[in-house]
């Protein structure tokens, strides 16, 4: 060991060094037997495994978190359980428009992970990245969330919104993989890697995820509205806090044409405050605003603009993707 490596282990940052090493020991160890590799074949075409992939178990009664790109164009789902026993699968459910997806296993002794609540996330804070990559069984990366708010395209066309950007290694194969914080909780699910770009690692937020899982367990699809805008959740100044009585808000950064929103007078810049005297305080709340009962229905979206606010019309159609 060189005399500079000595200084730096026995110098005053060691004890976070050791910090750090034993908080990704832990949370590896933690989550060890409810993450799990996926298999998906056609197995009606008679093809070769069509996706590789990687979940978790969120129940002790076999539901499984993944990637609804890892499931999709597949007929068999196999999955591998960390002691080594494979296990077929039964489809949930998947939702493109998110990425997410739930299959289901029939087998005992299993433990489930907790999701966190996304919205207390903070750049900064440590995320560790759990899964299979290139088809190996369980491998661990850590590193820190490096944005909040990102939008990602999702297979079907539609912007995914409120994703996390992280620098937690991710390679094929993770997808599906659980994004977790310092406590082995959830908080996101790795979906996407910007290919020749280091440290550009994204995951759906565990709040969209959750939310979207819970849709598909009991209803087997995600129904819901579609305004036809693209938007991020952003801090409000502290002026604007005491004017509007939230401390976040949705920004919209964009609007399709002829949608429900373009056709509400919505554009660009505005800031949406509340649908339907709901309060909209990040892209979840919309998410969840939006659901069955409002396809079809005359709604109201309160935004801020030009240092007013302003009342819109929307009715919103039904998403079909």
């Amino acid at each position: 060991m060189k005399s500079s490596e000595i200084s730096v282990l026995s110098g005053p940052d060691a004890p976070l060094l050791d910090a750090y090493s034993q908080t990704v020991v832990s949370v590896s160890h933690q989550v060890s037997q409810a993450v799990v590799q996926i298999r998906t074949s056609d197995t009606k075409r008679q093809t070769t495994a069509k996706g590789l992939g990687s979940g978790f178990l969120i129940s002790s009664d076999g539901y499984l978190v993944t990637n609804s790109h890892v499931v999709a164009g597949g007929s068999e789902w196999t999955v591998t359980l960390p002691d080594g026993r494979t296990e077929q699968a039964d489809l949930v459910g998947h939702d493109p428009a998110t990425d997410i997806a739930v299959i289901r296993i029939h087998s005992a002794g299993l433990q489930g992970l907790a999701f966190a609540d996304s919205a207390r996330l903070q750049v900064g804070q440590m995320a560790i990245a759990v899964g299979n990559p290139y088809g190996f069984q369980y491998s661990v990366t850590a590193g820190v969330v490096s944005a909040l708010g990102r939008t990602l395209r999702s297979g079907s066309g539609r912007m995914i919104d409120d994703v996390i950007q992280t620098d937690a290694a991710l390679n094929p194969g993770n997808s599906g993989g659980p994004l977790l914080n310092s406590s082995g909780q959830v908080i996101g699910v790795n979906t996407a890697v910007i290919q020749g770009a280091q440290g550009l690692c994204f995951a759906v937020s565990s709040n969209l995820a959750s939310w979207v899982a819970g849709e598909l367990v009991l209803h087997g699809k995600v129904r819901r509205g579609f305004l036809g805008l693209a938007g991020q959740q952003v801090s409000l100044h502290e002026r604007m806090k005491e004017r509007l009585g939230s401390r976040t808000a949705v920004l919209v950064q964009s609007v399709e044409r002829s949608g429900p929103a373009a056709n509400g007078g919505v554009a660009p810049g505005d800031l949406i405050l509340t649908f339907n005297g709901s309060p909209i305080s990040g892209i979840e709340d919309l998410h969840r605003a939006l659901d069955a009962s409002t396809i079809g229905i005359p709604g109201t979206l309160e935004i801020f603009r030009h240092q007013q606010v302003i009342q819109l019309p929307v009715v919103p159609a039904e998403w079909a993707g």
